[in-house]
């Protein structure tokens, strides 16, 4: 916690002067003589009620130095959504997503950790999707009716594209996107009031970024690179000359296996013996391109595991740190404070003037 006006917190010691002078002035009471006949039950009585007296007095004395302190401008740190904040998920959409390793199948973990992600980010996030196999397509552009993106992860398979994976082209999509979404003008704002700041203004030089993208890109994938035409790395150098962090996520064990079907050999491996393919992920590549890009990178072998590398990046991306002021919790529950010494005083002490 800090306060604006931290000098104004010396107001407190009026209160400790104040009850100086209570003290000093109890002291100088003067003394009555009582006859009672027995002096142990009087003795008991007089301390009982000195002890509920003074309850009043301390939750007032409290109430009075939760106003006193207000007057600083308390302010405690915490994270805000930034201006056009948006979210690009990239999904692989890939044959190998079919895979049984992650149950029921890596695809279907990946939509229910979406949707989780979906329910718990801020209605004010933008949110885009692009899903990718052997080339990406925008399945939804980035929206604030996140309703409508979950529509599409539920009618994902209609996307299905089984020729490969090409990493390198969906960040290429993914980066546009996330240009596109946060370079428009806000209510209000003239082009004119952008052009001395370029057509790139929310994106810093790729050395030092030091004015981050409000854009995020969060992406699952579970294979390496098969098909398309930049490379991982190519892609990874898009965004980070957009100065966009790409959040990784690399879905799937090393066990994971399909079966061949009809389909042949699209990953251009060789299956070996029966029916079975095998799909391990390549986590390496995805963590280069999470720390080139200044992102995170996750690891996940089980839905359960998905679903708290969504959880966690939902609390995360499109925010930034902040402060916000609290004088208004201070007043408050000074008042509070006031309204239950007043109703403990009466009680009390029950005397009408």
């Amino acid at each position: 916690m800090s306060f604006q006006s931290p000098w104004l917190l010396l107001s407190l010691l009026l209160l400790a002067g104040a009850y100086g002078v209570w003290k000093l002035a109890e002291r100088r009471r003067m003394r009555y003589a009582v006859r009672y006949s027995n002096l142990d039950v009087l003795a008991s009585v007089a301390q009982e009620r000195s002890r509920l007296r003074v309850v009043a007095p301390l939750l007032f004395a409290l109430a009075l130095a939760l106003l006193l302190a207000s007057l600083a401008r308390p302010h405690v740190e915490r994270t805000f959504l930034k201006e056009r904040a948006t979210v690009i998920l990239v999904v692989d959409t890939s044959r190998s997503m079919q895979a049984e390793d992650v149950e029921p199948t890596r695809l279907a973990a990946a939509q229910e950790a979406i949707r989780t992600f979906l329910d718990s980010v801020p209605d004010r996030l933008n949110v885009g999707l692009v899903v990718f196999a052997g080339e990406a397509q925008v399945a939804t552009p980035p929206t604030k009716d996140h309703a409508l993106v979950e529509d599409a992860m539920n009618e994902i398979d209609g996307f299905l594209i089984f020729g490969g994976t090409a990493i390198g082209d969906a960040l290429e999509t993914a980066v546009e996107l996330g240009k596109q979404a946060t370079d428009e003008p806000l209510p209000g704002e003239e082009i004119s009031d952008r052009a001395d700041l370029g057509p790139t203004r929310h994106f810093a030089q790729a050395v030092g970024c030091g004015e981050e993208s409000p854009a995020s890109i969060l992406f699952l994938s579970d294979g390496a690179q098969t098909r398309g035409i930049l490379q991982p790395y190519e892609g990874a150098a898009l965004a980070q000359e957009a100065c966009i962090p790409v959040f990784t996520i690399a879905l799937g064990t090393p066990e994971g296996t399909i079966d061949r079907g009809g389909f042949g050999n699209p990953f251009g491996r060789d299956p070996g013996a029966g029916n079975d393919i095998p799909v391990p992920p390549d986590p390496e590549t995805l963590r280069q391109i999470a720390e080139s890009t200044g992102g995170e990178f996750s690891e996940a072998r089980d839905a359960g595991a998905l679903e708290r590398a969504y959880s966690k990046l939902s609390s995360q991306l499109g925010r930034e740190p902040g402060e916000s002021e609290i004088t208004f919790l201070f007043l408050a529950l000074a008042a509070a404070l006031a309204v239950v010494a007043t109703a403990f005083s009466l009680l009390v002490s029950p005397r009408l003037p």
